[in-house]
Parts: C-alpha cells; structure tokens; sequence
C-alpha cells in the first residue's frame, strides 16, 4: 500500500480556536483544502476532532520568520530583463518572416521588412527552463525590389539577457542567435531551451 506523506506547515503567528483538529495524532489546525478518504473521525469531551487516516503520514514544520511571506515572494522570481532584437544588413532581402513563441505561447511575428526590433520578453517568460520556437517562413518578394539570393543578406533573431538605460538596451548574455540569409529558401523551426534568473 502506497502511505501519502501529508506535509502541514505552521507558521508562528497561529489563529487560536476552541477545538482543535488532529490527524493520526498530530495537530493540524490551520489545515485546508484536504480531502481523507476511508478515515475514522472521532470528536472527544472537549470538542476536538481526532481522524485515524491509515495510509496517511503526518509531518509538522514550524517555520519561525517574522515575515512568513518574504520567502515564498522572492522564490520563482525572474531577476533578469530579457530582450528579442533583430538585426538585418539590408532590409528586406531575406524575404523571411519569423514567428517568436515562448513556452507554446504565440508572442509577435518578426518581419523582413520591419526597421530594427527591440523588445523587452520578460514577462513571456517562466522561473527556470522555459522554450523558445522560431519559425522562419518565407514569404512574397515586393514587386518594387529585386528578389536576392545572396548568402551575405542576413536576417538575424538574437534572444538575450540585457539590461536597458534610457533609449538604450544592451545584451550582456546572448541565449539564441536564430539566422535566415537570402540564399535559403525553405522554412524553419527551431526550438531552444532557455533558463531565466
């Protein structure tokens, strides 16, 4: 038989109650949000619940910190800024259109013909490992230019770390460098794995 091990977590501030609650002997007021099944619940003179849970594990932390939240709000928190900039020697000339998805969510289509982007993606992103699709398609040359087929027409993605001051960004870590020149000519996805801080 599997035991599930129930972790009940008191911190130091505790709201006093006239009965008290326990389970397989250790007290757990406070406890929400629990469903036991197949248990026996008794209530003694005092008004208090005791439930026999066989296959069940109690265990009791008591954190003691002044300010029960201050570590659960700085955990899983992105510290860094992170940036999509693109980068392209002559506009246009690739004729590739590249489609950004962070963790299966669609952000902004990157256009060949688009002046440079520069766009702050932090808020896209998850704590830890999260994944980066580009998608490059090829896409209708204008009629007004002449279609290129050279390789030194380049159409770059660079995702980042940086940090940004006033109208200025700067990638101090770059995390993927993504490329379509104008002498390819089918589409592309690539995924990259990506950890924040």
């Amino acid at each position: 038989m599997t035991r599930l091990t129930l972790l009940v977590v008191f911190l130091v501030a505790t709201v006093a109650s006239a009965a008290d609650v326990f389970v397989n002997g250790v007290n757990v007021d406070g406890l929400v949000n629990q469903n036991f099944t197949k248990v026996n619940v008794v209530i003694d003179e005092k008004g208090n619940v005791h439930i026999d849970a066989p296959g069940y594990a109690v265990k009791k932390v008591t954190i003691a910190n002044e300010k029960p939240n201050a570590a659960v709000k700085e955990e899983g928190l992105i510290t860094k800024k992170y940036f999509v900039v693109t980068e392209q020697n002559v506009l246009g000339r690739t004729e590739y259109d590249i489609d950004l998805y962070i963790n299966g969510k669609f952000v902004r289509t990157l256009r060949s013909d688009d002046e440079q982007i520069v766009s702050d993606i932090t808020k896209y992103f998850a704590p830890g490992k999260n994944s980066v699709l580009l998608q490059a398609r090829k896409v209708q040359a204008h009629k007004d230019q002449p279609k290129s087929t050279r390789a030194d027409h380049f159409f770059r993605v660079i995702v980042g770390e940086g940090s940004m001051t006033a109208d200025q960004v700067t990638i101090e870590m770059p995390l993927i460098k993504f490329e379509r020149t104008a002498a390819d000519s089918n589409d592309v996805r690539q995924e990259f794995s990506v950890t924040t801080r």
